[in-house]
């Protein structure tokens, strides 16, 4: 533990003010505003990267005391935050540890002390620094440790300065370190926030969401959208959550306290016009539904908004923030049951916008602020000028495009505020595309701050039932860097600080692990589809066609990134979010199971073909023999594939768990099931197949044994160099 030493005031009774007059001596000797000359060439790795900072070097640290002056509650839970970090770092309690060499000292903007550090380091707190913004100010003390101030106008900007601080301290030849520097920051856009599909499969653990709140934070996170289709349980409407997979009122209040400390506002998502297939495919939902079973709420059925209204009552009574989200996105449905004569008549737009107008209306006893997804904007233009002008509108694109004003622009010329949603590009693949990721999040946040949009909101979605958080950890912290730093953010800067920061890996291994991740998904086809798909169907035989010349290359990627993360793992004991860690092997041993399919397959198809032209031949059927015995014996492809589906199972179920509730898994597990039973049939089937060739002599046609023809041998040569 960390000596932590606060108060409602200075007193000349506390060991904390006996240290100040001395503290304050260090930091109020003027800083240079340009990086002074240091022995240490190298800057800090910070994310997100503050306005402006000046380093100088490192110190060493053993022993520490955090002091909180002013004693306010706020900033005292941000001195105990801070003492758990150092703690985990190894810097001792000061009492068992004796002189302390790290004195850090937690200030509001408007005490004297920060007014005097202020002043004498030519040094000024700004409008735009007001709500979350801070200075800190980290000097050699004349001990030759270091003393700390953070300063902020706020308990946020107090907490946001404490994050950064925890970024300054680095392991230095097996103990730890500090930079002295100062910095001065404030966020770029006032909302920061991460959306996390929970309908649609994984449903996480209260405790695994309240890991994702403390990491959202550390990187300056202030808002979480927790995306809810049936999966929040309602009191007045307890029909349609699945039982074991949906938060709990109790959950729901415990994870708003647990995140207000962290100045995280918990905004949950319900759907509440599009995607409520799950609540409508009940019989009490029929008559509010627009087709049957369908997925959108019908417009103008009297049960349609006083069903909003009891599940959004709740929620503000359970979510104490400023915001509801209402969804209405991808309302395909509309226009095609119940309201097709008014769709028909009046247009799809009108119909839409009318109808989120009485939401808006229901909702108004709330007091709150709508948010809803702004993809209204293409789909239907007309929607918009019918849209309140208080509500927000979230465009969100989850791709590259050269520009995204088209996406904004509608919006912000009607006069609604807008925030942007750049996705983590998570969906449907075994691992997250880093390099769309980067991409999309870089410049449409980027478009957002130039045309003023006021939020981010990171999407992370799991359409495929699979999806694990702990491999989007890549991408959603770019997001948040993105939001709080100005313009395009610097990718190659992010991706450099990503292993350090997250992981607390200093050797590189980790970062040149992603690279290799995302150099093998540049090559091949990484998706879901690919993983489950049989090689040797219609769909698997034209896969293969397609990636094969690249699969060597990408299988060497993928399998240069496993062994990179192993040896993270078995060298460094002090790595931070293994279970994140093993996610990401989880994600590279897929890719690299994908390209030794589809390798495999080839070998298969062209061993038969090959023992099949020998099958009359008596000199050869040793020769024979052994092709067969390559497609299904002890070392058989059969079993290779059976085998390596038996393993990723295994892997998939352990980092499913770590993160997850039992909910759902099974749906996934059964898909590795049938994998594995499908390989093991055709072992069985082609070892009665080698049996009756033994004894009778006769071997079937390819096609008889369900083995497709031989890949040509222009397909099969290797690619030119």
């Amino acid at each position: 533990m960390i000596r932590l030493l606060s108060a409602p005031a200075p007193s000349p009774s506390l060991r904390s003010c006996a240290t100040l007059p001395a503290l304050l001596s260090v930091l109020l000797a003027p800083l240079p505003l340009a990086p002074a000359q240091s022995p240490t060439p190298a800057a800090p790795l910070l994310c997100p990267q503050p306005k402006s900072l000046h380093a100088e070097g490192l110190t060493a640290v053993h022993a520490a005391t955090i002091i909180v002056p002013g004693g306010d509650a706020e900033d005292i839970f941000a001195a105990q935050n801070l003492g758990s970090a150092l703690a985990q770092r190894g810097i001792l309690n000061s009492p068992a540890a004796g002189a302390v060499d790290l004195t850090v000292t937690l200030l509001r903007e408007d005490s004297d002390q920060a007014r005097h550090l202020m002043s004498g380091n030519n040094l000024t707190f700004s409008a735009a620094m007001q709500d979350e913004g801070y200075i800190l100010i980290s000097r050699k003390d004349t001990h030759g440790g270091a003393a700390v101030a953070i300063i902020g106008h706020t308990a946020a900007g107090v907490f946001y300065g404490v994050q950064t601080l925890k970024q300054l301290l680095q392991s230095d030849r097996g103990g730890a370190a500090i930079w002295t520097a100062t910095i001065r920051d404030w966020p770029s856009m006032k909302y920061r926030g991460e959306d996390d599909d929970l309908s649609r499969g994984p449903f996480p653990t209260l405790a695994f969401q309240k890991h994702q709140l403390e990491v959202f934070a550390a990187y300056k996170v202030n808002l979480y959208s927790p995306y809810f289709e049936n999966n929040l349980e309602y009191s007045a409407d307890p029909l349609a959550a699945p039982p074991g997979g949906a938060l709990t009122r109790a959950e729901a209040q415990e994870l708003v306290a647990f995140a207000s400390r962290l100045h995280i506002t918990i905004v949950p998502e319900q759907e509440a016009f599009g995607h409520v297939h799950h609540v409508l495919e009940y019989e009490k939902y029929a008559d509010v539904a627009e087709t049957p079973h369908g997925y959108v709420i019908a417009p103008g059925q009297a049960g349609s908004l006083p069903l909003i209204k009891s599940w959004f009552t709740q929620i503000a009574a359970d979510f104490p923030s400023p915001f509801l989200h209402v969804g209405a996105d991808e309302t395909f449905d509309l226009g095609t049951g119940r309201t097709k004569p008014d769709v028909d008549h009046r247009g799809l737009g009108p119909v839409y916008a009318d109808f989120l107008s009485s939401i808006h209306t229901a909702l108004a006893p709330l007091h709150r602020r709508l948010l809803f997804w702004g993809d209204i904007g293409d789909s239907d233009p007309s929607a918009i000028p019918g849209i309140p002008k208080d509500m927000i509108a979230i465009p969100w694109i989850y791709w590259h495009e050269d520009s995204y004003d088209h996406d904004i622009l509608p919006f912000r010329n009607a006069g609604l505020e807008t925030w942007v949603a750049p996705g983590d590009a998570n969906w449907r693949v075994v691992y997250p595309i880093g390099k769309t990721a980067l991409d999309n999040i870089s410049g449409f946040v980027a478009a957002g701050q130039r045309l003023g949009s006021t939020g981010e909101l990171l999407t992370v979605w799991n359409d495929d039932g699979e999806g694990l958080f702990n491999q989007d950890w890549f991408g959603v912290l770019f997001g948040a860097a993105a939001a709080w730093q100005p313009g395009k953010s610097d990718t190659a800067a992010y991706q450099a600080s990503f292993g350090p920061i997250f992981y607390g890996d200093t050797t590189g291994r980790i970062n040149d692990a992603q690279a290799e991740i995302m150099a093998a998904e540049d090559l091949i086809d990484v998706s879901d589809n690919a993983f489950w798909l049989d090689p040797w169907s219609p769909a698997g035989l034209a896969k293969a066609d397609r990636m094969r010349a690249n699969i060597p290359a990408a299988r060497l990627h993928a399998e240069h990134a496993i062994e990179l993360i192993e040896a993270a793992l078995s060298t460094n004991p002090s790595l931070r979010e293994k279970d994140a860690l093993l996610a990401m092997e989880l994600g590279a041993r897929r890719i690299d199971f994908i390209g030794l399919k589809f390798q495999l397959s080839d070998e298969m198809r062209d061993a038969y073909a090959k023992a099949y032209a020998m099958k009359d031949d008596r000199s050869r059927d040793t020769a024979t023999s052994n092709l067969l015995d390559s497609i299904s014996s002890m070392n058989g492809r059969c079993q290779d594939l059976r085998d390596g589906y038996s393993l990723l199972k295994n892997l998939y179920r352990d980092s499913w768990l770590a993160e997850n509730r039992p909910y759902w898994l099974d749906n996934v597990m059964v898909q590795y099931d049938l994998q594995i039973q499908r390989w093991q049939q055709r072992s069985d089937d082609f070892h009665t197949l080698i049996n009756t060739w033994q004894s009778s002599r006769v071997l079937p046609t390819a096609a008889q044994a369900g083995v497709p023809a031989p890949i040509p041998e222009a397909a099969s040569a290797p690619p030119a160099k």
